[in-house]
């Protein structure tokens, strides 16, 4: 292990030597940060586009899904248990690889794909809102969009002991919304609609895989949390396997109902709203009222995470070196520059780019940063004492995940998989940039 990476375990950030009072994240608010992180990136959105590639096997199709994650979700459990740190995945770079290139561009890619994700999240958010109380008003939709960003920013702002108490409240709410909704919709439950017969061939429910993967990117959030845990080496990956199999379970259940429900078609065509007018024999009108508030819930409980998560990792970037010292820096209304930079990025994006036409690119981009962490994983994996076989059983499932995602982008939507070298290559020109300029600035301090 390199000199920078072995100082960057121990101090502050490596959970060790500091008093209890100082880490203020419990067990609980680490694994519902999660939850509300995937289940709102996800779930609402869908349900549609699964189900027009796996039909009524779309609850075969996330539970495989959530059996990739799970795998991942060891990797980086064992890391951030033997590493825990508020860099979460940052860290865990750092230590596989050094401060070097993969990290530098690694983490570029994070930053990216952390932004968009929360970007298109915080659309949604303002999308629900204004068809729930504005009927469906475009200025309203941008205010809204914009409102959760700048609202969730002054409770990273507040500091972690307030974003665990209010992350554990909403995502509390929120399971209770959908213990609701699988209870009236499996009591409802039509088996023919679930007929195995009715499933489409394997390939496609495999190549569905690669879609609803996309609901669980969130679990990694929980990585960034190990610098607010007490005894993180024991209560992360708790965390973790607890999130995840909370997500899976409710996932799996949520599918059922919507297409145990309703017809395939009828999924498809109601797209967003497939959960509401599944709701609706039941609950009536007062189903959409329901699910909407649930979007709304889900949805700032995971632009939420995410922003924690930006804050996190830009702090120990700015930390490493590897990224500029301003995003490091503290900031004049409270928190690191780093935030404040992100959540500017964020409604840039949020309010001036089309995210429908690059809603694929985060979940892409994600796909690469954990097979580089899992890669990182193995190489440390007696170090962190992990079982070689099952990162390499994640590794190899990641890779034909992404490997069908590429192709299936590239034959679908080009102009997405162009979008996806882009940022790629915008990653390179930022690293090399920052090196020469760091370069420079050494020289001249000699």
């Amino acid at each position: 292990m390199n000199d920078m990476a072995r100082d960057s375990v121990d101090g502050r950030d490596s959970g060790e030597g500091i008093p209890a009072g100082a880490q203020t994240m419990t067990v609980r608010g680490a694994a519902f940060l999660g939850v509300g992180s995937m289940v709102g990136a996800g779930i609402f959105a869908l349900l549609g586009e699964a189900g027009a590639v796996a039909g009524a096997a779309v609850w075969l199709s996330f539970l495989l899904a959530g059996v990739v994650a799970t795998l991942q979700g060891y990797a980086v459990a064992k890391l951030g248990a033997r590493y825990p740190s508020s860099g979460g995945i940052v860290t865990f770079l750092l230590q596989g690889y050094g401060r070097g290139h993969i990290t530098a561009i690694t983490s570029w890619l994070l930053y990216f794909a952390a932004l968009i994700v929360t970007a298109m999240v915080a659309v949604s958010f303002g999308s629900y809102g204004a068809a729930l109380f504005f009927d469906d008003s475009g200025v309203w939709s941008r205010i809204l969009t914009s409102g959760v960003v700048v609202l969730v920013a002054a409770i990273n702002i507040a500091g972690t002991r307030f974003i665990d108490r209010v992350q554990t409240g909403i995502v509390v709410i929120l399971l209770a919304v959908f213990a609701l909704f699988v209870v009236v919709t499996l009591a409802q439950l039509d088996p023919s609609l679930l007929a195995p017969s009715t499933y489409p061939p394997t390939l496609d429910i495999v190549g569905s895989v690669a879609l609803t993967f996309f609901a669980y990117l969130g679990f990694t959030v929980i990585s960034f949390t190990g610098g607010d845990l007490p005894d993180p080496r024991r209560n992360l990956p708790r965390a973790m396997y607890l999130a995840l199999g909370i997500t899976i379970l409710l996932y799996v259940l949520i599918a059922l109902g919507v297409f145990g429900t309703l017809t395939v078609q009828e999924v498809i065509d109601n797209g967003d709203t497939a959960l509401a007018v599944a709701a609706q024999p039941a609950l009536g009108d007062a189903g959409f009222a329901i699910m909407a508030l649930a979007a709304l819930l889900a949805t700032s409980s995971s632009v939420n995470a995410n922003v924690y998560a930006a804050a996190g990792s830009t702090a120990k970037l700015a930390e490493s070196g590897t990224f500029p010292p301003v995003f490091g820096s503290r900031a004049w209304v409270g928190g690191t520059r780093g935030l404040t930079i992100s959540v500017a990025l964020i409604l840039l994006l949020a309010n001036l780019v089309d995210l429908t036409a690059i809603a694929s690119l985060g979940s892409a981009v994600a796909l690469a940063i954990f097979l580089v962490t899992s890669i990182a994983a193995y190489r440390l994996r007696h170090e962190t004492d992990s079982r070689a076989g099952i990162l390499v059983a994640g590794i190899a499932l990641t890779v034909v995940v992404l490997v069908v995602f590429a192709v299936q982008t590239l034959l679908t939507a080009p102009e997405t998989f162009v979008a996806m070298i882009g940022i790629v290559v915008l990653a390179v020109v930022l690293e090399l940039f920052w090196s020469t300029v760091r370069a420079r600035r050494a020289s001249r301090t000699q």
